[in-house]
């Protein structure tokens, strides 16, 4: 198990080019079950995440071939049995979409229910909803989803009671192979399910309305051969702009994409940021004091749960005094205690946190606890006086394509290192 070292107290200076969206490849690569043609992906991010994917849809029969480059060529010409065991769905969230896409193709499918980050509970009844409203006849057994469909799939019309990004792109999944006309309503508005539609729509699917509330999707027969470009992650676009705020200095984002992060760029202008945005490209930079600003997690287009960790790393060295509030999930302040070892005051209650600066934060070891909890310590070490050492990094490398390279890059004397050698 290895380890980041992170000698703080270094401005960011420099270009870093954004990877494509880990949310946005995962939900694409499982959309390759849904035709006997090739789908080849390109900008797909070098991560855990993708690899514990692509090693699941190899076992479920799709041929899985890594060109290089971020090229990944996916062909599920002849399926194998439609069974997603759990010791492969365990490691993430996202594997369970592969569920829709075989009762769709396959007309049954066995698929463990899925594990992820502890950061609350994140139920799947809306997905399975969803696939009930479509056909499917769903059964719980001993951990696992037993879906059928003998009949194949039928169009819909679906609300979903609260905006869900994961059932929204799971039923759309489904749904383009359904006989007939799907309506979904209330649907959550990420540019990842845009992405995600548009990307069936290249295979041949005729989906319409992504972005809105409502999404229209009309059942065609089968799906055709196609490449498509990972939309640009706008979590990772994020990160690295808080990073620049935090640490000071003039950072440019290639490959961006700035429409994705207006309500970043508003709490960050107000924080003392300077943001500049361009086609493709967003440049930060910070030479002032950093001013303490509320914020509240909310969908697309809100502020972002998935930044919300990150955003408290740069409040702990802000004048005055913050309030972050968590509407999303429980269980997402994980980050806060291990925040304080660095020197930060932060006081949780419940669903909020009041962060008071500005501290001057100093290195220490600290231990990631999930994905976005993890980069908010690496932010915390750049802006620290001495070094930070940041344990059980594995959550990193669900989420972030070559962290440290990429922050090297900018001028952040950050290493990794294997963790015995501590």
């Amino acid at each position: 198990m290895d380890r980041i070292l992170i000698r703080g107290g270094r401005p960011l200076n420099g270009t870093i080019t954004i990877s494509g969206a880990k949310n946005s490849a995962l939900k694409l690569m499982a959309a390759s079950l849904l035709s006997d043609a090739p789908l080849t992906l390109s900008r797909v991010p070098a991560l855990a995440d993708v690899r514990f994917l692509g090693q699941l849809l190899a076992r479920l029969g799709v041929s899985v071939e890594d060109e290089g480059a971020g090229r990944l060529r996916l062909h599920a010409r002849d399926l194998a049995e439609p069974e997603a065991p759990y010791e492969l769905v365990r490691k993430m969230r996202a594997s369970f979409n592969v569920l829709g896409p075989l009762i769709a193709r396959e007309g049954r499918a066995k698929v463990s229910l899925p594990g992820g980050c502890a950061i609350g509970a994140r139920p799947v009844n809306l997905h399975l909803m969803a696939l009930e409203a479509l056909g499917a006849e769903i059964e719980l057994s001993e951990g696992y989803v037993i879906a059928r469909a003998p009949r194949g799939l039928a169009g819909a019309r679906i609300v979903f009671p609260m905006g869900s990004v994961g059932a929204t792109e799971h039923a759309m999944l489904a749904a383009v192979l359904a006989k007939g006309e799907t309506v979904l309503e209330h649907c959550a508005r990420e540019p990842e399910i845009a992405d995600l539609a548009d990307c069936l729509n290249a295979m041949g699917a005729r989906v319409s309305g992504a972005g809105t509330d409502t999404i229209t999707i009309e059942g065609v027969d089968r799906l055709h051969e196609a490449e498509w470009t990972v939309a640009p992650d706008r979590v990772e676009t994020g990160t690295y702009a808080i990073a620049a705020a935090a640490a000071g200095g003039r950072v440019r984002l290639d490959g961006a994409e700035p429409d994705h992060n207006h309500a970043l760029w508003d709490v960050l202008r107000r924080a003392g940021a300077e943001i500049t945005a361009g086609a493709g490209h967003v440049e930060i930079a910070r030479s002032g004091p950093i001013r303490a600003v509320d914020i509240q997690t909310e969908p697309f287009p809100g502020f972002p749960t998935d930044l919300q960790a990150q955003f408290m790393a740069l409040m702990t060295l802000a004048d005055g005094a913050s309030v972050i509030r968590e509407t999303i999930f429980e269980n997402r302040f994980m980050h806060a205690p291990e925040l304080t070892r660095l020197g930060a005051r932060i006081d949780v209650r419940g669903n909020e946190a009041i962060v008071r600066g500005p501290v001057r934060l100093k290195g220490a070891p600290v231990m990631a606890t999930d994905l976005r909890a993890s980069v908010s310590l690496v932010i915390a070490g750049l802006a620290a006086e001495g070094e930070t050492s940041v344990s059980r990094i594995y959550h990193l490398d669900r989420g972030f394509e070559r962290l440290e390279e990429k922050l090297a890059a900018g001028g952040a004397d950050i290493e990794r290192r294997p963790e015995e050698s501590a």
